[in-house]
């Protein structure tokens, strides 16, 4: 089938130019392979379709209706091709991805926004969720996930640095109840906990002391898959939480919330981009690499 396609996408050419030399020119071979194509697709259907002299080139009647009749396809076909062609250079199109909840840098306003205004054929579809799953399988052009849950097989883009979960509460709770000194002290605090969806179990607070890493399993008093929630409480004075420094942070440098234990809070490999692969990476794809890259939205 396909070799009748190609054969007939050489007729049309030949039918075009009425000559074999430029039609031979106009796909790249030479006039005698233009001339062998057009004898198979003949000796193919048992009947002559062009005339050949050793000046000119004509359709036989068979010829003129099969041209007639193939010429709106081929036409078709290669504006369907040219079209497809422009998605290879132009941005373009809808871009999906699937973005953990906590990836406050990647989610933040002015790099989403940034992206957008430079990019404006680009429609973007973000679903946030910190459910793990093969986002190939699912339909996604590409991931943001923390990078040491990445499969290896995985081409990863640094989102910025490394990061580091803290221990956090208000002031009013640490004037009202103190302050635990080691993260076991945790047991003894009303404690906001945080679990990516209603049927996984309480996520553990996890620590370092000493090169050694360690994870405290707390009994929450509350426990959300809403990092907001968590947050709105904490300041509330509802107790300490746990969670990413980056959404923290402004809390923190408004005073409404205090870092606890940070000397057991370690740094450790950061946020990625991920995509199953660089080969014939879309230009839409290829745009969001690289305006990351560019890092003109980091403060």
């Amino acid at each position: 089938m396909l070799s009748d396609l190609n054969m007939l996408s050489v007729f049309a050419l030949v039918a075009e130019e009425r000559s074999f030399r430029v039609a031979g020119e106009r796909l790249g071979v030479s006039r005698s392979a233009v001339s062998q194509t057009i004898r198979r697709l003949e000796e193919s259907l048992g009947i002559a379709l062009v005339r050949r002299t050793t000046r000119s080139v004509s359709l036989t009647e068979a010829g003129e209706q099969l041209y007639e009749d193939v010429a709106p396809a081929i036409s078709g076909m290669r504006l369907a091709l040219r079209q497809t062609e422009q998605w290879r250079d132009r941005p373009r199109g809808q871009l999906r991805l699937a973005v953990s909840s906590i990836a406050e840098r990647f989610l933040s306003g002015p790099f989403l926004a940034g992206f957008t205004e430079a990019n404006p054929e680009i429609e973007l579809d973000i679903t946030v969720t910190d459910d793990e799953f093969d986002i190939v399988a699912e339909g996604y052009d590409a991931g943001v996930r923390l990078g040491e849950v990445i499969e290896q097989d995985m081409i990863a883009v640094a989102i910025a640095g490394d990061e580091r979960q803290l221990t956090v509460c208000s002031p009013a709770y640490r004037d009202r109840f103190g302050i635990p000194r080691h993260p076991r002290d945790l047991a003894g605090h009303r404690c906001i906990g945080w679990r990516p969806s209603p049927k996984a179990v309480p996520y553990r607070w996890e620590f370092a002391e000493a090169g050694k890493d360690f994870s405290v399993a707390v009994s929450p008093e509350v426990t959300t898959n809403d990092m907001a929630l968590m947050i709105k409480l904490a300041v509330a004075g509802a107790g300490i939480t746990f969670g990413m420094e980056e959404s923290f942070r402004p809390f923190i440098e408004r005073g409404e919330l205090v870092a606890l234990l940070e000397e057991y809070c370690p740094r450790f490999a950061g946020f990625y981009l991920y995509y199953p692969s660089r080969r014939n990476l879309a230009p839409k794809l290829r745009a969001l690499v690289e305006h990351l890259k560019r890092g003109e939205w980091r403060p």
